[in-house]
C-alpha cells in the first residue's frame, strides 16, 4: 500500500482499513483545521517533507506522538505528520485566497501591522465586511484577496502562470517555495478539478492523449518524477529544479533539456479539462 494516501501511522489505521491492516487500534479521527499560513506534512515525526497544506486546510487526526499528529488532508488524501501546533478546531469556510499572498490585519486599516501571510487558497470564515476588509475570527483580510469558496477559476494554466518566478521548494505548496506538483496541484484545485499531491499520482488524472493529438492549453506533460502545464503552442509552464523557480519555455526545448540531462523523454500527456 501507498504510505502517502494510506491512512495508517503504523500504529492507528483509519475505521476503513480494518480487515487490511493489522494496527494496534482503528479511529474515525478527528476533524480539525490547519491553523498556520503553512505546515510541512511529514513522512515521519520531524522526518522529511513530503508536502504542506495550508492555512484553513481541513484534515482528520488519526493519531499523535510526542508534538506531531498523523492526518489525512481532506484535499487530495494524502497522509502524513504535522506539527501538532499547527493544528486548530475546525470550523466552517466560505472563502479562499485567490491572491498569491494575503495578509492578516489586527484591524480594517491599510496602514496596520500585518499579523499574518496567508497563501493562495487558503480557507476562511468571511464573517462581516466592511469597506476593503473582510473580517475572519483571526482578524482581517483584504476583500479583493478573496473569493468564495466555490467560486472556480476556469483555465488552470493562467493560475499557474500566476506563479511565475516563485521559488522552487522540494514538496512546496505556496508561493513561498513550489515543485512540480505542487504548481500542478494548485492550478487545477483552483479550478475545481480534483488532484492528488505528487506527479506520480497525477499521472491517473484525465485521459492520455492519442499519438497524433496536439497538446492544447491546460494539459500536463509528464517526465519520471516531473509534471509540467501546457500554456500555449509549444509552450509550458512549471516548478523546475533547474532554474530553481517557477519558469515558462518552450516545451520542444524543456524535452531536449530534460532528455539530454538524463531525465528521460516525456512519459504521459494527459487532457483533464475539456
Amino acid at each position: 500500500m501507498d504510505r502517502r494516501s494510506t491512512p495508517f501511522s503504523g500504529r492507528v489505521a483509519h475505521v476503513s482499513l480494518q480487515g487490511q491492516v493489522q494496527a494496534e487500534s482503528y479511529a474515525q479521527g478527528t476533524p480539525a483545521r490547519i491553523a498556520q499560513p503553512l505546515a510541512d506534512l511529514n513522512a515521519k515525526p520531524g522526518g522529511p517533507r513530503d508536502r504542506q497544506v495550508l492555512w484553513g486546510d481541513r484534515v482528520l487526526v488519526l493519531d499523535r506522538q510526542g508534538d506531531d499528529a498523523y492526518v489525512i488532508a481532506e484535499k487530495d488524501g494524502y497522509c502524513g505528520w504535522v506539527a501538532a501546533a499547527a493544528l486548530g478546531p475546525d470550523h466552517p469556510v466560505t472563502h479562499r485566497v485567490a491572491a498569491p499572498f494575503s495578509q492578516l490585519y489586527p484591524e480594517p486599516r491599510v496602514a496596520a501591522h500585518e499579523t499574518a501571510t496567508l497563501p493562495f487558497a487558503a480557507q476562511l470564515q468571511v464573517l462581516e465586511t466592511s469597506g476593503k476588509f473582510a473580517r475572519v475570527p483571526q482578524g482581517w483580510v483584504p476583500l479583493h484577496h478573496l473569493r468564495a469558496r466555490d467560486a472556480h477559476d476556469a483555465d488552470p494554466a493562467a493560475v499557474a502562470l500566476g506563479f511565475l518566478g516563485t521559488p522552487y521548494l522540494w514538496g512546496g505548496n505556496s508561493r513561498a517555495g513550489l515543485d512540480c506538483s505542487g504548481l500542478a496541484q494548485a492550478a487545477l484545485l483552483a479550478c475545481g478539478i480534483p488532484c492528488p499531491g505528487d506527479s506520480d499520482q497525477q499521472t491517473a488524472l484525465g485521459r492520455e492523449l492519442a499519438p497524433d493529438e496536439s497538446e492544447q492549453r491546460g494539459d500536463l506533460v509528464f517526465w519520471k518524477g516531473h509534471v509540467a502545464l501546457v500554456c500555449g503552442p509549444d509552450e509550458i509552464v512549471h516548478a523546475t529544479g533547474a532554474f530553481m523557480a517557477v519558469v515558462r519555455e518552450p516545451l520542444s526545448g524543456a524535452i531536449a533539456r530534460i532528455e539530454a540531462t538524463g531525465g528521460g523523454p516525456v512519459t504521459h500527456r494527459r487532457r483533464v479539462a475539456g
